[in-house]
């Protein structure tokens, strides 16, 4: 039926696309494992990914903390519960809006300049260069990307979870009059390792998730400039909708009941 074409070229494109990015992580995350390995290559992803992300993350963390403890306050003031204030930060912060907000912040960072400088390779035929020099793209590219995300953005979530605390701590004492030793001790008291452990593992895998979807878009780029452009909005988009969807995986395998 003509009514039914388009929605089956769809479903058809969407299975082509769904394989192709499987074969691609699979030989990805093969070349990760065999040798040659450049350390200088990867030290240089991890300072991309990593410290040069911290400012924008840092902030985000902050603000969200802060923001959390006051509408947590206007909140449970009506039930005469502002003693778990301490509680609901602290929880939020590791288990959610840590790992999550900094995949999102780190996907519209380091996401969109991998496909961007991938995709600038791709299109001038820097990458068809590699392979006539027998260097494999994946092993000088790809491979790199994805260990500096999976192994730095837990490091970047810990940090962010610290100051995201902190900003909530800085509200709490300063503007809802709670007295520090008690708010710390009650942080301290109910703060889980599951929590944090939570949060770390969620972070790894957004790091890998948004290292893909940036070396992935951006190693099939086609189009000259227009391309690139296409393919790093195509890479901040699909990072982010994947980070939410697998959120909601990781969550309902830590903590279902």
């Amino acid at each position: 039926m003509p009514i039914l074409q388009p929605v089956g070229r769809t479903f058809i494109a969407f299975l082509g696309a769904a394989g192709r990015l499987t074969l691609f992580a699979i030989m990805a995350i093969a070349h990760c494992f065999r040798p040659p390995i450049y350390p200088r290559l990867i030290g240089r992803q991890m300072m991309a990914v990593g410290y040069y992300s911290l400012p924008v993350v840092g902030l985000t963390a902050i603000f969200t903390g802060m923001v959390l403890a006051l509408q947590s306050y206007t909140g449970f003031a009506r039930f005469s519960a502002e003693s778990a204030i301490p509680n609901v930060v602290i929880v939020s912060i590791t288990r959610e809006l840590g790992p999550v907000l900094a995949g999102l912040m780190v996907a519209g960072r380091v996401g969109a300049a991998m496909a961007a400088e991938i995709g600038t390779m791709r299109v001038t035929e820097q990458i068809d260069a590699l392979y006539t020099l027998a260097t494999n793209p994946f092993k000088y590219l790809v491979a790199p990307r994805l260990i500096a995300g999976v192994v730095t953005l837990p490091i970047l979530v810990l940090i962010a979870d610290i100051i995201g605390v902190f900003g909530g701590y800085l509200v709490s004492i300063y503007k809802l009059g709670f007295n520090p030793a008690t708010y710390i001790a009650n942080t301290i008291d109910f703060v889980q390792v599951q929590d944090v452990v939570s949060g770390l593992v969620k972070a790894a895998v957004f790091g890998f998730l948004v290292t893909l979807m940036g070396c992935y878009h951006g190693y099939h780029s086609r189009g000259g400039a227009q391309g690139v452009g296409t393919a790093t909005t195509n890479a901040v988009v699909s990072a982010s909708i994947l980070i939410l969807c697998f959120n909601y995986f990781i969550t309902e395998l830590f903590f279902a009941q």
